[in-house]
């Protein structure tokens, strides 16, 4: 019996061997996608889109699986991908990431990529690897349209400057969905000074009902702007209905709701793909962390809706979009927001990440909030002056 143990450890150690040999010389890549939904999700009809871009523009075999839970569903998916040959395997939601890594330990010569994660950096696993993008800097600049939105509302005497509050709606109360409605805020808070924010939570990544009824809560209390992170067309179909101009995320709304519909920003996943594709055709690492910018092509504003905005606004965009690529302009300046009033001078965050949500690196430098970059997925969890979260459940 021990012989044929070690007989087999042998030979598994001979595969890991020439697997990783066959990974320095590059090899011919297959990939194997695991989306949470299907394409009736705003989100995943995004990472559904880049995929199907990418590959066919480098010529890549690809299987895209559907509709996959963020359970044990998605661990079997990731097994099945490997057996059809895929030596790259993407899944695109939070919850799939201890899965993804469970399967990345059993297959060493798979490289096992997976959007919002946290844990890439950690692990100690050479095939396993997290993507973000600085989407908080998409978000500020949709902000700005909500702020400039604002302003033509105070003018026209539609509002007051009392007035001023823009609704959120969004899924949970992770860092992901705050660093985003406050980067939202501030952008809407840099050209309009007297925005106010009210947020509401689904408790759901994609619940077209509950998003349509957060917005409506949020029309209700007087909310004269929306935005939201959430993943059907609920929210811009209430807005549509109620008059209420929005900024929405994953896509364009102008045929849907060409009155109020203003902006979209999204994350392109079409500069990952390419990159992780083109890492194993000629046998390169892929880094633990991989965060996309607005230089890469990975964020990005979709069509603006000019029957909806305010004058000014494609300029005032393009203005603080080159402020951001030159450096002048950071999103989360300290010298913008308060917390409980006072300046943030220091602030450690949960990098790290573990069950606690303990603070273990100092990310406030050089007067502002270092976002995204000790790793890839968002860490911005603070609640700043000037948002109301009517509800904290999620």
């Amino acid at each position: 019996m021990k012989k044929l143990v070690s007989i087999l450890m042998t030979i598994a150690m001979i595969v890991c061997l020439f697997s990783a040999t066959a990974m320095a010389e590059g090899k011919t890549p297959k990939v194997g996608f695991i989306f949470l939904h299907n394409e009736n999700s705003t989100y995943d009809l995004n990472f559904i889109n880049a995929a199907t871009e990418a590959c066919e523009k480098l010529g890549v075999e690809s299987i895209l699986k559907t509709n996959i839970p963020e359970g044990q569903e998605c661990y079997e998916a990731a097994l099945d991908l490997v057996d059809a040959g895929c030596n790259i395997v993407f899944a695109d939601s939070f919850g799939h990431e201890d899965y993804m890594i469970q399967a990345a330990k059993e297959c060493p010569e798979v490289e096992f990529c997976h959007a919002t994660g946290t844990r890439a950096h950690t692990e100690g696993l050479s095939n396993y690897h997290n993507a973000f993008a600085s989407i908080y800097e998409g978000r500020y600049l949709g902000g700005i349209a909500a702020g400039l939105k604002l302003n033509e509302l105070i003018e026209s005497g539609a509002i007051t400057e009392d007035q001023a509050k823009l609704g959120y709606i969004g899924a949970f109360t992770y860092a992901e969905v705050i660093s985003g409605y406050t980067s939202f805020f501030l952008g809407a808070r840099s050209v309009c000074p007297a925005a106010t924010m009210e947020v509401t939570f689904t408790g759901s990544w994609y619940d077209e009902a509950l998003e349509k009824e957060g917005a409506a809560k949020l029309i209700a209390d007087n909310c004269v702007v929306i935005s939201e992170h959430a993943d059907s067309m609920g929210v811009p179909t209430a807005c549509e209905a109620a008059n209420i101009p929005f900024v929405f995320y994953n896509g364009s709304a102008t045929d849907a709701c060409p009155n109020t519909y203003i902006v979209a920003s999204r994350i392109n996943w079409e500069p990952y793909f390419e990159f992780i594709i083109n890492a194993v055709q000629n046998g390169e690492a892929i880094p633990a962390d991989w965060t996309g910018t607005l230089e890469t092509g990975s964020v990005e504003l979709l069509t603006l809706n000019e029957q909806a905005a305010a004058p000014g606004t494609a300029e005032a965009i393009e203005a603080a979009e080159a402020a951001m690529k030159a450096g002048e302009l950071h999103v989360f300046d300290t010298a913008t927001f308060t917390k409980d009033g006072a300046a943030l001078e220091s602030y450690m965050a949960d990098v790290d990440t573990d069950e606690a949500y303990t603070g273990d690196t100092e990310v406030v430098a050089d007067g502002y909030f270092h976002e995204s970059e000790y790793r890839s997925a968002p860490y911005f969890d603070l609640q700043i002056d000037g948002i109301t979260l009517l509800d904290t459940a999620f």
